[in-house]
């Protein structure tokens, strides 16, 4: 259940009245910072999320991954929401982009050149260092800017840490990073899930984040 990822604890009560509010009055104490009513929100919206997200990926677990990322962008990015649409309207597009970006992804993710004959070994930043063949200044930029998220996961708590560092810095998949840790790929998935929350509110991801969009300019 989404609601338990942002509920700190399990009060039934609690729940329950949260049940009895409407969008408006969740989306207002979501945006005051209180992560269980938005957990509710994602409780109320999931059955309509899921629905686009399979219609688009026609995969389960592409699906299930891509609503997860829906309503992380979604708790992310609450603040931009203004209310001139209905909550669903907006939800639903977010659940759109993130479906069409899993798609796209794993398009990449197919098209590996011929004459690669063993991709997998190689590291991904050194493949993307001999690609895109950056210039000494943009090398070091990009080396600054790794070393800032590797110290970023470093602060999150280990369990959630070691998530992380196997599915993003040493590229194992979800099934792999589950069998490494002896735990459910659903585990892992909440796990990631977490740690995007907690990395999306560091203030050393956010500058990192501000200076790819001035060097995107």
């Amino acid at each position: 259940m989404m609601s338990r990822f942002f509920s700190p604890q399990s009060d039934t009560s609690a729940v329950s009245d949260l049940r009895a509010w409407s969008d408006e009055q969740l989306i207002a104490a979501a945006k005051g910072g209180e992560g269980a009513p938005f957990g509710e929100l994602c409780e109320r919206h999931m059955k309509q999320v899921s629905y686009v997200t399979r219609r688009i990926t026609r995969n389960r677990e592409d699906a299930e991954d891509a609503a997860q990322e829906c309503f992380l962008n979604a708790f992310v990015h609450l603040e931009d929401f203004d209310g001139r649409s209905q909550f669903a309207t907006w939800l639903t597009r977010i659940a759109i982009n993130a479906a069409l970006m899993k798609l796209r992804k794993n398009r990449r993710a197919r098209e590996v050149p011929i004459d690669e004959p063993n991709p997998s070994s190689e590291p991904l930043a050194q493949r993307e260092f001999r690609d895109g063949a950056p210039d000494p200044e943009e090398s070091c930029s990009l080396r600054e800017r790794k070393r800032m998220v590797v110290s970023a996961i470093s602060a999150l708590r280990p369990r959630v840490r070691n998530v992380v560092e196997l599915i993003h810095l040493q590229e194992h998949s979800i099934r792999e990073t589950a069998q490494i840790l002896g735990i459910s790929t659903a585990a892992v998935k909440t796990r990631m899930f977490h740690a995007k929350i907690k990395l999306h509110r560091m203030p050393l991801l956010q500058s990192v984040g501000r200076s790819n969009r001035l060097s995107a300019r």
